[in-house]
């Protein structure tokens, strides 16, 4: 018996290396396999695999007889077809990237996938796992007594240039609110222990990419906008986003309010966009406020500087990484982010899109299906 699992790579972009530079850091994960037709991407990521060898094809890596699990890592738009092709050659176990989907239409198709597989589907949802969200997740309830209201707020930096340019266009994305968003989405559903019912999203008209023009066409995403959720326990939950406030010293801040108090986490960018005149990146940080006594107490939540390096969420690839590996080697018996949980988020965020373009609240209580971009 092996004491090492070895993984597949799908998709050696920026998310793919990162993958990759963190399950270098993983005892007993090894990349064997990666397939990107992009000669670049690939070749860069060789670079952090020395022993892995790169495939022509899904089809040819999906015959390499040595693996025991794929990440996927690739374009939103090739999830859905890649997923198919892994489930009729070889279902291995999964870490799919978000979304998990981009066209409602094939959300059916995408259920009775998941129902008929037979290896785990683990739905890569980094942020519930950066050290600060998941102290702000862990100490929720004490804290709050109940929650009542969440918000979630990123302010961030603009799109980053990705290979062909996909992440420009809603047809590819699946719109902001998918893309970007269905992080936060998730983060609403875990937090809160419940299930959205209605959805009202408006958005300002994109202050970045508005003079980008790629084959004749225009970027059609959004860069900032605002959601309120309501959900079937009574809570409330409001994402607010904006994508051209990179000077910001943090990047995500969550803010939770119930009978007892309130908590906070704020989290900072990825470090290698802090000004280097600035000194070291800001340290993550929680908050706690108690209602009675008044007494708010704030904690440094540091995170391992190997860690950091290895990517631009914080630490979270690194932890999602080793609690995956946890589930190959059947230390766990279930995937901590289901694809249930994936398409849920998804679902949330396609709700968001229909209702920035109608200027009407969506319903998640009728059939999801129904729901377009």
């Amino acid at each position: 018996m092996t004491d090492t699992k070895t993984y597949g790579l799908i998709g050696a972009g920026m998310m793919g290396q990162e993958h990759l530079r963190n399950l270098a850091l993983l005892p007993g994960a090894q990349a064997t396999a990666l397939f990107d037709p992009d000669d670049t991407m690939a070749a860069a990521a060789l670079a952090l695999a020395p022993g892995a060898v790169r495939a022509s094809s899904l089809a040819e890596m999906l015959a390499m007889p040595a693996l025991d699990a794929l990440v996927i890592a690739s374009p939103n738009f090739r999830h859905m077809e890649q997923l198919a092709e892994i489930a009729a050659t070889r279902p291995l176990p999964l870490l799919v990237e978000k979304p998990l989907y981009t066209d409602p239409a094939d959300l059916p198709r995408l259920k009775a996938l998941v129902a008929a597989y037979p290896a785990p589907i683990w739905v890569a949802m980094e942020y519930r796992y950066m050290p600060p969200i998941a102290a702000f997740l862990d100490q929720l309830q004490a804290a709050t007594g109940g929650v009542r209201m969440l918000t979630i707020r990123e302010h961030r930096f603009p799109f980053l240039a990705k290979v062909g340019d996909w992440n420009r266009f809603n047809r590819y994305t699946g719109g902001t609110f998918v893309e970007k968003c269905c992080h936060f989405f998730d983060l609403m559903r875990l937090a809160l222990g419940a299930e959205p019912t209605r959805i009202l999203a408006s958005a300002t008209p994109p202050l970045n990419h508005a003079d980008e023009c790629y084959d004749g066409a225009r970027p059609d995403i959004l860069d900032a906008g605002y959601a309120i959720c309501e959900f079937d326990s009574g809570a409330r939950a409001m994402l607010e986003l904006c994508m051209y406030a990179e000077g910001a010293r943090y990047q995500e801040e969550l803010s939770a309010v119930g009978p007892a108090g309130k908590i906070e986490a704020r989290v900072p960018g990825p470090g290698r966009f802090w000004p280097a005149d600035l000194g070291a990146p800001p340290t993550p940080l929680l908050e706690l406020s108690p209602r009675a006594p008044q007494r708010p107490e704030l904690r440094e939540i540091p995170v391992d500087p190997t860690l950091l390096a290895a990517g631009d969420h914080n630490g979270a690839t690194f932890y999602q990484h080793r609690a995956f590996l946890d589930l190959l080697w059947g230390q766990r018996t279930t995937p901590e982010v289901t694809a249930e949980d994936g398409w849920r988020a998804v679902e949330m965020g396609l709700a968001a899109q229909r209702s920035i373009a109608t200027g009407l609240p969506v319903s998640l209580v009728q059939d999801p299906v129904e729901i377009s971009a």
